[in-house]
């Protein structure tokens, strides 16, 4: 298997806990391929699923596995919570086995340019002020995946 290096990679919204997630498809993919800077943007784990539909298939706990190994041989990995899993906010800053768990990053490219790199549920207002209508709407959403 031949990997792929590239200086940075970003992954969002994975819902990790989710029946809908393509788990063995996101595995290869890390797998295959290998960064200096690892950002994972909001909605990595769907911690709104843990009362009622969590899924967590084996190939879940070797991508997790897989994201602890990469930050100790070198990536910086960078984990930016989401709505989904919000819950994780109240620990930021703070650092899982290597992961550094933040509110937000400023990522510079090679060339010098500077992104400031968040998740967007902070300019929804329904997720901001309405909480129970997003985690109503993410409900439907599931059902309707399921139903489909």
């Amino acid at each position: 298997m031949r990997k792929h290096t590239y200086r940075t990679i970003w992954l969002s919204d994975l819902h990790l806990g989710s029946r809908n997630t393509n788990s063995d498809y996101l595995l290869t993919f890390l797998e295959q391929h290998e960064a200096e800077y690892l950002y994972l943007v909001g909605d990595i784990l769907d911690l709104w699923l843990v009362k009622g539909g969590w899924h967590w298939p084996a190939a879940n706990d070797r991508i997790v596995d897989c994201l602890f190994a990469k930050s100790r041989n070198g990536t910086k990995v960078f984990y930016i919570p989401g709505n989904h899993d919000g819950a994780l906010r109240r620990h930021a800053p703070g650092e899982i086995r290597g992961v550094r768990l933040v509110p937000e990053a400023i990522h510079q490219t090679a060339d010098g340019r500077r992104f400031l790199v968040l998740h967007g549920d902070e300019f929804d207002h329904i997720s901001t002020y309405s909480a129970w209508l997003a985690r109503l709407g993410s409900t439907a959403y599931e059902f309707l995946l399921r139903l489909n």
